[in-house]
């Protein structure tokens, strides 16, 4: 009796409720917090079936709901969540532990079923799911892309944005085929990772915006803006987390801008200098008429024989130098009028070449034209743009040495309404020290006498006044490409044939 009344006192002490069933699933007892629970003393509940008490039936409950089946013919526990409606009607949930209780014939006698409460937990999971959701949302739908790692360097999550950038997906995330140090040129994974542990640099654990470069899944290389974290449990490194930007529109808009501003700039230095070179010019041109009459009559007074007569020949020769570079200041500071014309491109350009005394300076140079045979007509001074032509090929020639190929090549844009004319030599290449200032008046690295600084700032200056652009598209050791952009000509409607 008193063993009985001992394992009683055990069954009430248990922290949950609970009940004790015959394998016929009758009801044998309930301990004080069942009573409490359910509001029925387990007198009221004694001798009743499980599923008559819990759910008002009197067939029991199927396999699927109910595990009593299995504990009886398995002897082994087991444990089914439960979802359940409260006296109130608000949702509740139930974690319902079966244990058997087995005979010295190892056969089950009776079945411990406790019932433990775990709608705070559940309702906690759920929350916990609803924030995870929410931000495994707020990661895809970042336009920044987003990429952590484990410790080991696998990448473990990879956003929309990731992908598209680095060319991976996540399910080849997943499968542990992409380590986070192949996205990143050899030896920079290293030092991001030192700056990263660096107190100093951002504090530890912490990497500022900082500039990199990324290897996508082509191999190619992007320009990205990176911030990066370490993943921290306690003092244990556990991962990292990288927030990338693509730079690659970011820098283009700023090549543009910085195209843009440096033309604006030019063509406000060119103004003024276009100013003072055209009142320089008209002020030496009239001392320099003189020079060359007097020069020139006493020259005819000197007899053929006499020694002086090549002294003034170098006057005149110098005086005639002076006079070329005399046409070119008026020509940079546009003191020309000017003769509008329709032409095509194409003309223009064979036109132009033909207007080259010397031939033979072709002699030793391949000549390569990749003319479009599209319409391209332009309004511009065909003798102005001739210049052009001839100042670009002449210096062309000089950085070839003579030697070498010189390409030509014309095309046009229809959505911008622009055609264009490159220039493409084999040569040396401009410095890129000097890149800025090719177009500076006066601006020459040719030799004293060889130069006068003025035929890239005259040629820039025309092909503005004639409505277009020029710069240079590319140069480096193997040679370089200037492009003369011109407004292609529209038909007005008064023009077109009736």
């Amino acid at each position: 009796m008193e063993e009985d009344a001992w394992k009683e006192k055990v069954f009430d002490s248990l922290s949950v409720p609970a009940l004790i069933l015959r394998p016929d699933r009758k009801i044998v007892s309930v301990n004080r917090n069942f009573e409490k629970k359910f509001g029925k003393r387990r007198e009221e509940v004694a001798g009743r079936a499980c599923h008559d008490f819990f759910y008002q039936s009197e067939v029991p409950c199927g396999v699927d709901f109910c595990p009593l089946s299995k504990v009886i013919e398995g002897r082994v526990g087991h444990t089914i969540l439960r979802r359940v409606i409260g006296q109130k009607g608000k949702e509740a949930w139930e974690d319902r532990v079966f244990s058997p209780i087995l005979d010295e014939d190892g056969s089950v006698r009776y079945i411990i079923e406790s019932i433990r409460d775990v709608t705070k937990l559940k309702t906690l999971e759920k929350e916990l799911e609803g924030v995870r959701a929410f931000m495994e949302k707020l990661v895809q739908s970042s336009t920044s892309g987003i990429i952590a790692a484990n410790r080991r360097g696998r990448i473990v999550v990879i956003n929309r944005a990731a992908e598209e950038l680095t060319g991976y997906t996540m399910q080849q995330a997943q499968s542990g085929g992409i380590n986070v140090k192949e996205l990143y040129p050899p030896g920079q994974g290293r030092e991001l990772m030192k700056l990263l542990r660096d107190d100093a640099y951002g504090g530890k654990g912490k990497l500022p915006c900082t500039r990199a470069t990324l290897i996508n899944a082509q191999g190619e290389e992007i320009p990205v803006e990176l911030t990066a974290a370490i993943i921290y449990e306690g003092e244990r490194e556990v991962g990292t987390m990288g927030i990338f930007n693509d730079l690659r529109e970011k820098l283009a808009q700023e090549e543009r801008m910085s195209r843009m501003l440096s033309r604006i700039s030019q063509a406000e230095k060119m103004a003024s200098l276009g100013q003072l070179a055209a009142g320089v010019a008209h002020e030496i041109n009239n001392p320099l008429t003189g020079i060359l009459l007097f020069s020139n009559l006493i020259l005819e007074k000197l007899a053929l024989e006499d020694p002086r007569r090549d002294e003034v020949k170098y006057i005149i020769d110098d005086a005639n130098r002076c006079g070329e570079i005399v046409k070119n200041l008026l020509a940079y500071s546009r003191q020309t009028s000017q003769n509008k014309e329709i032409i095509h491109l194409n003309e223009l350009l064979e036109n132009s070449l033909s207007l080259i005394r010397d031939q033979r300076l072709f002699m030793n140079m391949k000549i390569v034209k990749d003319l479009s045979d599209k319409m391209m007509l332009v309004l511009a001074d065909k003798n102005q743009m001739g210049q052009v032509v001839i100042n670009l090929v002449m210096n062309a020639v000089d950085a070839m040495d003579r030697r070498g190929s010189l390409t030509f090549r014309t095309y046009r844009d229809k959505a911008t309404r622009k055609a264009y004319l490159e220039i493409a030599d084999t040569g040396s290449g401009i410095p890129k020290e000097n890149l800025s200032r090719i177009f500076d008046p006066f601006f020459t690295t040719k030799a004293v006498g060889k130069g006068t600084g003025l035929g890239l700032s005259t040629v820039y200056g025309i092909v503005r006044d004639n409505g277009g652009n020029i710069w240079v598209k590319e140069t480096s050791p193997e040679g370089t490409t200037f492009i003369v952009e011109l407004p292609l000509y529209q038909v007005s409607d008064d023009e077109k044939a009736p």
